[in-house]
């Protein structure tokens, strides 16, 4: 979409009430379910919701409490199918929070060819859309699906292109919302500019923080990454830090940010403290001192086995590295990752494997052990030089420090589809199964923090009998999926 404010100078502050009133009136008249959103009433039913469907006040409530909740992901191609999906996901699914993912084609504002694949959906009888067309059904049919629920509900949307499905969604009741500028622009686009998608999730941002005004505390949550491949965390935490200070100076306060899982218990352990005390300490520098940002673990996001009993192990695992972590979600995913959209079966029984092992790992942290303190002191090294450099590279602007770094390679995306982005950086996981830095693009670290990457990542190498070189990083990228033979062999066999 041409962005309505592309002519305004891209900056990080507020977009003023009178801008913003036009912005939404010319974004409602796109499609005609628009004229259905009227804000009064939506602020009254968001309002009437009982707190426990709130998602703003669930999130306060499981941080304050030491609680992990769950959540996945799903969407269907008809009103029908997405009700008895939630409807699964809530009550055999036992989902804490209950998403409805959209279709590809209102991701990238199709919604003539998502109204043919509703069409076709219900011929058939069956979802031939990836996700929830929800522009299309608009606000008042899709408030259905919250009233037919017990639990919070959250847009995952997916998308760059966010304006007009926020509006729907919002109205219909849903009280969280996926999705940020940085993040979704760079692992989902190809051509779109950083700056219209950041300018398209300021919009989404204002929006929520025109709801606050109004005496709803909504949940915004970045994405982290969902390239599908390995991302290191110093990247993943340096982009949720900067889109919250983006959605900050928007006016929103209640902000998660999401982590994919390396699959390190350490590491991942280390990421989620390290990611929470960033978010506070450049939030507060930037006088955003208001602030709730808790954080989210994300079930391994890059490829899957096609076994079904190891798929079992990495999701159990990615609760137990949520709970060890003391994330304050966790989003889940099931034994049929590797195939495809799961039934709503297969997700509720992902959600429940996850909550049992969310439940016997939840009394243990790991933040006393050295090995620990090492990695966390090492993330914030790393962390930090990033986010000073973007900032710097702003005068404190973090969106227009962010299009500079992203093209100079100061912030740097690894295996980014788009076009703005270096993509230089390359991870690889290390001989104790770290995830480092193999090659750091233009990233500027310390001497003795590079040479951390460096000397462990040689140290696998030389262990494995393998050339040092970018295989270190392609092999990483398809590892977790090789068959179980292949991973752990019995060693002793002719």
């Amino acid at each position: 979409m041409a962005s309505d404010s592309n002519h305004i100078p891209l900056s990080a502050a507020q977009i003023p009430a009178d801008d913003f009133a036009r912005m939404r009136s010319e974004n409602l008249a796109r499609w005609p379910t628009g004229a259905e959103v009227d804000l009064i009433e939506a602020v009254a039913f968001q309002k009437s919701l009982p707190v426990h469907k709130q998602l703003g006040w669930v999130m306060r409530r499981a941080a304050e409490e030491g609680r992990c909740l769950t959540q996945p992901r799903g969407g269907f191609g008809t009103l029908k199918l997405q009700l008895e999906l939630m409807q699964a996901l809530d009550r055999d699914g036992m989902a804490d929070i209950v998403p409805t993912t959209t279709d590809s084609y209102t991701r990238n504002e199709q919604w003539t060819q998502a109204q043919t694949g509703i069409e076709e959906s219900e011929r058939e009888g069956r979802s031939m859309l990836n996700g929830y067309p929800m522009v299309n059904y608009g606000p008042i049919k899709t408030r259905q699906l919250i009233e037919a629920i017990d639990k919070p509900a959250i847009v995952l949307s997916g998308t760059a292109m966010p304006r007009l499905t926020v509006e729907i969604g919002f109205a219909a009741g849903y009280s969280g919302y996926l999705g940020s500028g940085i993040a979704y622009t760079t692992s989902y686009t190809k051509d779109t500019s950083i700056a219209e998608g950041i300018r398209n999730y300021q919009y989404l941002d204002r929006l929520a923080a025109l709801y606050l005004e109004h005496g709803v505390d909504l949940h915004r949550r970045q994405p982290g990454f969902l390239t599908g491949t390995n991302v290191p965390p110093c990247i993943a935490i340096a982009v949720g830090v900067l889109d919250a200070l983006l959605a900050a100076g928007q006016g929103v306060r209640n902000y998660g940010l999401e982590l994919a899982q390396t699959l390190h218990l350490i590491q991942d352990a280390a990421a989620i403290r390290v990611c929470g005390e960033l978010a506070h300490e450049y939030l507060a520098a930037a006088g955003y001192e208001d602030m709730f940002l808790p954080v989210t673990s994300l079930h391994w996001m890059g490829a899957w086995p096609q076994d079904d009993a190891q798929c079992q192990a990495l999701v159990a695992y990615g609760g137990t590295l949520a709970a060890v972590g003391g994330a304050v979600s966790v989003t889940t995913k099931s034994t049929h990752e590797a195939y495809g959209i799961p039934t709503p079966q297969a997700n509720a029984e992902g959600l429940r494997t996850t909550r049992m092992a969310v439940y016997m790992a939840r009394h243990i942290r790991l933040d006393d052990l050295p090995e620990f303190q090492t990695e966390a002191d090492l993330l914030r090294r790393e962390t930090r030089a990033i986010i000073d450099r973007v900032l710097e590279m702003g005068d404190g602007d973090a969106a227009i420090g962010t299009v500079k770094a992203l093209e100079a390679g100061a912030l740097d995306i690894p295996w980014s589809p788009n076009r703005h982005v270096q993509s230089r950086v390359m991870p690889a996981r290390d001989v104790d199964g770290y995830l480092r830095i193999y090659d750091p693009g233009n990233l500027v670290f310390a001497d003795d923090v590079a040479e951390v990457h460096t000397e462990r990542l040689k140290k696998r190498a030389e262990e494995e009998g393998v050339a040092y070189d970018h295989n270190l990083a392609v092999s990483s990228v398809y590892e977790i999926s090789e068959p179980l033979d292949r991973l752990l062999p019995f060693p002793w066999g002719e």
